[in-house]
């Protein structure tokens, strides 16, 4: 449970922060308030998003990248007019509730692509090392990797998990007791899914690091098979000897 409420609290005090910062350009908290939340949609579907991006190919996921990012900029842009428009219609109907001379206008700054952008980069940014530093003070149990195989859900410990082989779309799950399913989830996003304890050694190969028991100048023996190390791997996967 610590995890999660670190998490929780982390982000309200992120949007009290932005809130704080909204105050500054001559606005109430509650108004503050409201703009600071309109940020968060925003920045939970980049990290939803950009985990998904593999950049096996670079150019394609630099391209991906950037179409996700014009998306998110324009639905934030959006979102911060919908604020913009409520507390203004709120001004008109509450009678000085907000505190707040009528007709006031919202500063260019909040419309600005470049401050937006630079709000959710921050957002980012802090939960990305938040994540980090729970990951080495919490360390998380390990649970099941969930995938769907030929239409059927299938359910694995990682340490079940001996190797994945790719092939074009459709990638291998090799595991223990000389079960294999096929799933449809890139490579990339399968090393970022399983972690550190998988290792890349091959663009087509992904490899459970307690599995290998020989490692040789351009193959090594994982589970008993052998596999291709690529140029691009050889460094990292010599130093795991």
């Amino acid at each position: 449970m610590k995890r999660p409420l670190i998490v929780i609290i982390a982000w309200l005090l992120a949007i009290l922060l932005i809130a704080a910062m909204v105050v500054s350009m001559d606005f109430s908290f509650p108004e503050a308030l409201l703009i600071s939340v309109t940020f968060l949609p925003g920045a939970l579907a980049a990290r939803f998003f950009f985990s998904k991006i593999s950049f096996e190919n670079r150019r394609e996921g630099i391209i991906n990248a950037c179409f996700v990012f014009l998306a998110i900029l324009v639905v934030e842009t959006a979102l911060v007019l919908a604020a913009d428009l409520y507390i203004l219609w709120l001004r008109e109907h509450t009678h000085g509730l907000f505190n707040i001379v009528d007709g006031k206008q919202f500063p260019n700054t909040l419309f600005n692509p470049i401050f937006i952008s630079l709000i959710l980069t921050l957002l980012l940014v802090g939960d990305w090392a938040l994540a980090r530093l729970l990951e080495k003070r919490f360390p998380a149990a390990k649970e099941p990797v969930r995938f769907i195989s030929e239409r059927k859900p299938v359910s694995l410990l990682p340490e079940e998990i001996l190797f994945i082989e790719s092939n074009d779309k459709e990638v291998t799950v090799f595991a223990t007791g000389g079960r294999r399913f096929r799933n449809r989830t890139g490579i990339a996003q399968w090393e970022s899914l399983l972690g550190p304890d998988f290792v890349r050694i091959h663009r087509s190969y992904l490899v459970q690091r307690s599995a290998i028991s020989q490692i040789g100048a351009d193959s090594l023996i994982a589970a008993g098979t052998s596999l291709p190390i690529s140029r691009k791997y050889r460094e990292s996967v010599q130093s795991l000897r």
